[in-house]
Order: structure tokens, then C-alpha cells, then sequence
């Protein structure tokens, strides 16, 4: 190869300007002094890979920023930075006017710079004492639909709402964590005191509850005592007069909602039915073995009885087939919740459908911030439970 030849080669176009001549041999400008100096045969390979660089350096470049943002919005970046993060320091035409742009740029915010910007990691913390666990597996499913997509991750923390160092507990998580926001499951989102700390700390928070408490802005409820009203009336139809009662555990508004249904559907029947016709279960399948056992053996015994969740229901039809009694032949039993299990055992359990999992969603959303909710269609805050009929009714013999 002529020095000429050797030049004209040369992937950089001979810009070190260099006089000396190329040798085959050589391969290489004896200069050195660009960063690509080779040439000759390594000529393509070379320049292929300086293609794919500035390919990846124009990717890297057309990725939209933050200045992209407050460029073509005419805003200050400082503007775009509160949009992002929620602030209520804008008026409702400057935030549409931002996100619409952040939309079309298809702009993804940098997450560490929002925490560190925020004081707050990217974490939505789920605060329970609650003993049933598919209650809180339902909840976990619908925070973590809610949270897909997102930047945000679920911490769960259990508590014993008993102890007396529960508040310090909770402080010491919230204050560790340095949570996004926090929900609060029943019982302990009945716990105004708690509400409280999470207002001093500047968490967020949303309370999910079975009846609706003095905090509308922060909570998502249910009407239960108007669905187990109804559930308790639907025995009553069926010719049903000795009825009895498996509540929730005491301290729990869920329960207390739960038994003024059963009351109120009872009295408006113009029944009148003994005391000892209501036993407490604290939501589990034992507890509701032991709850029912003590109404069967009194003397009548119920022809039918609400158990206030679906694994104390369970349970009495596990006791019930214990003393050869057929449900609903013998027995008639209604749940609440309408967990796997009441679809699961037989016959199949006739229950109460408790929107847990939508409820749950419903609150994350709260939580985080749902887009649409910025634009006035906010989240349902009271959720209405429906009467699932299956095959565990029937009217009571003789």
C-alpha cells in the first residue's frame, strides 16, 4: 500500500495531518495522535463501531428532559418539578398545560432525584393488625394493581394494636421508612390517635374501615351493617326464626357494623332471640368451630347462622357435618367476604361480597395521586357489599 493509498484510508481522513508515510506493514498513523488511528483493513470494523456509538450518543441525546418539559410548556423547570410531585401551589390550566407535554415527550421523571427532591422514598407502607390473612393478601393485591406502572413499592408492617408501645412502633417505622404515604387497615384505622401521628410526621395516609368515620378525606369504607341487614333478612324470607349470630372480635368496628345489621334485620322482623344466640369469634376457622359448637348445643339450637367472615362460616360447617347435621338441609349458613374458600368447600357457601380488593386499589390510588382524581374524578370513597347466593340456604324443616 502506497502512503497515499495509506492516507486516503485512514478512517479519521488523515486529520492529524500527518506527512509521514504509511507502510502496510504499518498499519497505523506513526503519529498516533487521534484516538482512531487505525487503517487499512481494520478500516470497516472500525468505522462500524463509530456508527454504533453515535447511534447510541443520538439515543442518549433525543432522551426528553425536565428543560425539554419546561421549554416547550413555557414554563421554569422549577414549575415542571411541582407538577411531578403533586404540589397544590398551581392552577388547574398550567398542570394540564405540563402534563400534556410530559405525555406527548413521553418524559419519565429520574426517581431518586424526585425522593431526594420529595424527602421521601418511593414506598406506600400497609399498616395491619388483622388476624385474617386472606383479608390482608386481598389488600396487598389491590394496592399492588393500583401501583403497577408506577415507581412505587409496598412495605408491609404488622402491629399489635394490644401493645402499649404500638404508637412508638409505628413512629419508629414511619420516621425510619420515610414513607410516600401509609394505609391503615381495620381495626387500627379506627385509631384516631394514629391518624394523628401520621399527620404530625407530614405522612400521608389513607384509612380503609367498615363504617364511615369523621375523616372523609383520608378514608374508604364500606356499608357493611346495610349488608349483613340484608343478608340476615334474606334467612328471615327463607321462614328461618331461630337465627344466631357469630360476630367479629370486640374492638373491631367491622364487628360492631356487622352485629347492628344482624340487630336491626332481627327487630325489624319482630323476632326476639336469647342472648346466648350471639358468640364472638375473633375471624378464623377454629374460632369458628368453638363459636358454633356453643350455639348447637343449646336447646333449640339456630336453624341458621351468620358468621361475620367467611372462615368463622367454615368453620360451622365443619362443626355442623361434626354432628352429622347436613347444610342446608339441617343448618343454613351465610358468610361475609366471599373469599376463595366460600366458592371452595360444599356446599358452596352463600356470603356477603366484600369489594376488599377494589377498596384496596380504590385506596392506593387515593394515596398516590391517580391522575384522574387530579382532574376532578376522584376515587369512590364508600364501596357497597352484595349478597352472593349459593347453596348454603335453605328454608328450616318442619
Amino acid at each position: 500500500m502506497s502512503a497515499e493509498r495509506a492516507k486516503e484510508a485512514c478512517i479519521v481522513g488523515n486529520r492529524c495531518q500527518s506527512r509521514l508515510a504509511f507502510t502496510p506493514s504499518q498499519g497505523a498513523c506513526p503519529w498516533r495522535r487521534c484516538e482512531e488511528w487505525l487503517c487499512g483493513p481494520e478500516r470497516e470494523g472500525r468505522a462500524l463501531a463509530e456508527q454504533d456509538r453515535s447511534s447510541s450518543s443520538a439515543k442518549r441525546a433525543a432522551k426528553p428532559t425536565i428543560n425539554d418539559v419546561a421549554r416547550l410548556a413555557g414554563v421554569s423547570k422549577k414549575t415542571v418539578s411541582r407538577v411531578i410531585n403533586r404540589s397544590a401551589l398551581l392552577n388547574s390550566e398550567t398542570r394540564e398545560r405540563v402534563e400534556r407535554v410530559i405525555d406527548e415527550l413521553g418524559y419519565v421523571p429520574n426517581p431518586q432525584a424526585r425522593a431526594l427532591a420529595l424527602r421521601r422514598n418511593f414506598l406506600i407502607g400497609l399498616i395491619h393488625d388483622n388476624p385474617n390473612a386472606q383479608t390482608v393478601l386481598n389488600v396487598q393485591q389491590g394496592i399492588l394493581e393500583a401501583l403497577q406502572g408506577t415507581e412505587f413499592e409496598l412495605v408491609v408492617r404488622p402491629v399489635d394494636r394490644r401493645s402499649p408501645l404500638m404508637l412508638e412502633d409505628v413512629r419508629a417505622f414511619l420516621s425510619r421508612q420515610r414513607l410516600f404515604g401509609v394505609m391503615l387497615l381495620p381495626p387500627i384505622s379506627e385509631n384516631d390517635v394514629l391518624a394523628a401521628l401520621c399527620d404530625e410526621l407530614g405522612c400521608r395516609y389513607v384509612r380503609m374501615g367498615s363504617a364511615e368515620l369523621d375523616d372523609p378525606d383520608h378514608l374508604v369504607a364500606s356499608n357493611d351493617r346495610e349488608a349483613v341487614r340484608e343478608a340476615t333478612t334474606y334467612l328471615v324470607d327463607q321462614g328461618h326464626r331461630l337465627i344466631g349470630l357469630i360476630e367479629g372480635p370486640r374492638g373491631f368496628r367491622s364487628a360492631s357494623e356487622r352485629r347492628a345489621g344482624f340487630e336491626q334485620a332481627i327487630e325489624a322482623a319482630g323476632i326476639e332471640l336469647p342472648r346466648n344466640f350471639i358468640a364472638e369469634g375473633n375471624y378464623t376457622f377454629e374460632s369458628g368451630i368453638q363459636a358454633a359448637n356453643r350455639l348447637l348445643d343449646l336447646a333449640p339450637a339456630p336453624t341458621a347462622i351468620f358468621a361475620s367472615n367467611d372462615e368463622m362460616a367454615a368453620g360451622v360447617v365443619h362443626a355442623a357435618n361434626q354432628r352429622g347435621l347436613s347444610v342446608p338441609e339441617n343448618l343454613s349458613v351465610i358468610g361475609f367476604d366471599d373469599t376463595a374458600i366460600a366458592a371452595h368447600i360444599w356446599p358452596p357457601l352463600t356470603t356477603v361480597r366484600w369489594p376488599i380488593i377494589p377498596m384496596a386499589r380504590s385506596a392506593a390510588l387515593k394515596l398516590v395521586g391517580n391522575p384522574a382524581e387530579r382532574k376532578g374524578a376522584s376515587e369512590p370513597s364508600l364501596f357497597l357489599s352484595s349478597l352472593v347466593r349459593r347453596a348454603s340456604v335453605a328454608p328450616p324443616r318442619g
